[in-house]
């Protein structure tokens, strides 16, 4: 099976993944509110294909309020409603519930770690198994392969670039030096 870096790398013409991997695939994540949406997206992916998500991911961002978690966190069943008849975006029940539910979730973790981002370095480094049994008991909707995907696409797991792939080396320098442990 090609790894994403290989399809990315002899498929230029796909901006979509080609811009996704060399500018945002692996790359340490700062910011609660784009943590969240990765995770989002993340969930969102789950069932459909990655592109499907890269293509809609402006249309998540508009109407998920640029993804600000306090703003979701309130959403109402009015929210839901307009959600669910947005076809821009992936119209499913329990994807739509998950980002509200986690919104909520990552308000409580705050109050304990500062962030959500906290909260992650908090319990870095940790097994994949480990990392998948964390984020069920914290989260709704967060299977084995969403929290993978969710932890190679923000540096937390190594293994997003080869590192043959010339955006490895860009990733790797960017990650804090206690991130590259595990």
């Amino acid at each position: 099976m090609m790894s994403y870096c290989d399809y990315c790398i002899s498929h230029p013409e796909d901006i979509y993944n080609a811009t996704y991997h060399d500018t945002q695939y692996g790359f340490p994540l700062k910011d609660d509110n784009l943590l969240f949406e990765r995770l989002v997206l993340e969930i969102n992916q789950a069932g459909l294909s990655w592109i499907t998500i890269l293509k809609k991911a402006d249309n998540f961002r508009r109407a998920y309020d640029g993804f600000h978690i306090p703003k979701v966190a309130k959403y109402s069943e009015k929210d839901r409603a307009r959600l669910l008849k947005d076809a821009g975006i992936i119209r499913n029940r329990l994807k739509v519930n998950a980002a509200i539910v986690n919104a909520q979730r990552i308000l409580s973790l705050k109050k304990e770690f500062g962030s959500f981002k906290g909260w992650l370095d908090a319990h870095h480094p940790r097994s994949k198994n480990e990392w998948t049994k964390l984020f069920k008991e914290t989260f709704v909707f967060t299977g084995g392969e969403i929290v993978n995907e969710f932890l190679l696409s923000t540096g937390y797991l190594k293994g997003a670039h080869g590192a043959r792939c010339p955006t490895y080396r860009k990733v790797a320098s960017l990650r804090p030096a206690w991130m590259r442990v595990k």
